[in-house]
């Protein structure tokens, strides 16, 4: 065996390619200790390295905000529950005997590594990250054949690595679900996918979290080396989600692009506008058809997404709602997409720990938000549709009808409201404010839809407002 080939199986491979696991760990020319650096797994993994560390899973133990919460978090006494998600290795390996000192843990350990992922050997539990490790020499990837090289580490093929099989979604939904040691369960993303047409496998169109969130190359080898055979496709381990660094990190804009592709395809929108009179109504659908989940997802507490909506007369706004500068407060019709959150007073909570229920119904009156689930019957594409409804009433508005309503979606990965309550407690620096992206979902152009008087169809009796005009859904 040559020494390039050797080098091919230097450890922490982000998809196992090369050894194999009846290889004996004697012949290893690694220690596990070097098998926890993700730096081991860049010497011949380096696409794979280069698109892990501008991930959030890099990132997790760097966030600002995170560490902001879990540092006020351990006033509240919750020990090591964030960062046994966040610096999963950093608590295994003991390295962090102060949960709230994230930054005194070595470097290595911090994060979602290489390691944490590939040596999984079973999934215990289907929340908090409920992994169990085999802490052994072999690197588990997706790939079926691993080719055998004597070399540096074990590897083995694992259904939890392999994104075409259903069992991989129970490796990230492990961490992906969160239950409060309030027995709250605040985020319930791999729960909102079990119950969508993409978690089903006895219907066409089921996908993993990873055929969305880990794309794949083609013909290309999973090592970097000589004599490294191509592969038919690699998993991409960008893990594009909606969050966002927010200090110097790598790859940031690249992230932002992912994101932005992952966000434009996620919702459809319809736009109605019936005339009464001399004034006139709107109604607005939003179809959840692209997300394998409600949308928002995760820390859907923390999430800010709202619609905004603006009628024009030539260049005049006659309305506006969710605008820039408006608010729940300012904007009786604000539709707001997230999940509410209340303490034992039924007051909104910000911090997790306070959370005692939460709520997030699109039909409540109060419209203090909620999260459109996602697909769970087929629609014409193969997707899934489900439906959510606003109706816009503009009592007192005798402007006649619109010329023009255009609709976005936007979306800040956490609110300002969550910010400035982190920064009020002086746990985070204000710069870091300045820094949080709000991002627009617009498929066509500026806008996710745009309603004209020339392009909309008759389309339905609106109730209470008469025949309507409608856009189609973008496509």
């Amino acid at each position: 065996m040559t020494r390039d080939l050797l080098l091919a199986c230097a450890l922490g491979a982000l998809l196992s390619a090369c050894g194999s696991d009846d290889e004996p760990e004697e012949t290893i020319t690694k220690t596990r200790e070097d098998l926890l650096d993700p730096e081991t797994c860049k010497e011949c993994h380096v696409e794979h390295y280069e698109e892990w560390s501008g991930s959030m899973h890099a990132y997790a133990a760097e966030d600002p905000v995170f560490l902001a919460m879990n540092a006020r978090a351990q006033e509240a006494g919750v020990g090591d529950f964030c960062v046994s998600c966040h610096a999963p290795m950093a608590v295994r390996e003991g390295a962090l005997p102060d949960p709230g000192k994230i930054a005194e843990a070595p470097k290595h350990l911090r994060g979602v590594t290489c390691y944490f992922c590939h040596n999984v050997a079973v999934v215990e539990g289907d929340h908090n990250a409920q992994l169990r490790l085999a802490n052994d020499l072999t690197m588990r990837g997706g790939v079926r054949d691993p080719v055998a090289t004597g070399g540096a580490h074990r590897s083995a093929y694992s259904e939890l690595m392999d994104r075409d099989a259903p069992e991989s979604a129970t490796a990230c939904g492990a961490c992906h679900d969160i239950v409060t040691p309030k027995d709250v369960h605040i985020e319930r993303t791999f729960l909102e996918w079990k119950g969508t047409v993409f978690g089903n496998f006895e219907r066409e169109g089921a996908q993993t979290c990873a055929e969305c969130h880990m794309g794949s190359k083609r013909n290309s080898p999973i090592a970097d080396a000589p004599g490294v055979p191509s592969r038919p496709r690699r998993h991409l381990h960008t893990f594009p989600g909606v969050d966002l660094a927010l200090t110097d990190f790598p790859h940031v804009e690249d992230q932002r692009k992912l994101i932005q592709q992952e966000l434009d395809f996620t919702l459809m929108a319809e736009i109605c506008v019936a005339q009464v009179g001399g004034s006139f109504g709107m109604e607005i659908t939003l179809d959840n058809v692209g997300a394998g989940h409600s949308w928002p997802s995760g820390a859907a507490q923390d999430r800010r997404a709202w619609v905004e909506l603006i009628a024009y007369q030539g260049d005049a706004i006659v309305y506006q709602s969710g605008a820039e500068g408006q608010s729940a407060e300012t904007d009786p019709d604000l539709f707001q997409l997230r999940d509410g959150a209340y303490d034992d007073n039924g007051e909104p909570a910000h911090m997790f720990w306070d959370i005692a229920t939460t709520k997030n119904d699109c039909k409540d009156p109060t419209r203090v938000g909620c999260m459109i689930q996602g697909a769970a019957t087929p629609f014409t594409q193969g997707y899934g549709r489900e439906h959510e409804r606003r109706r816009f009433p503009l009592s007192g508005l005798t402007v006649g009808t619109p010329d023009r309503v255009t609709l976005r979606v936007r979306l800040t990965p956490v609110g300002f409201d969550v910010l400035d309550d982190l920064i009020a407690s002086g746990h985070l620096d204000p710069a870091i404010r300045e820094k949080m992206q709000t991002f627009s979902i617009a498929r066509q152009g500026a806008f996710m839809a745009e309603w004209t008087a020339q392009t909309a169809d008759l389309d339905a009796q609106l109730e209470g407002l008469g025949p309507a005009r409608c856009t189609s859904y973008t496509q």
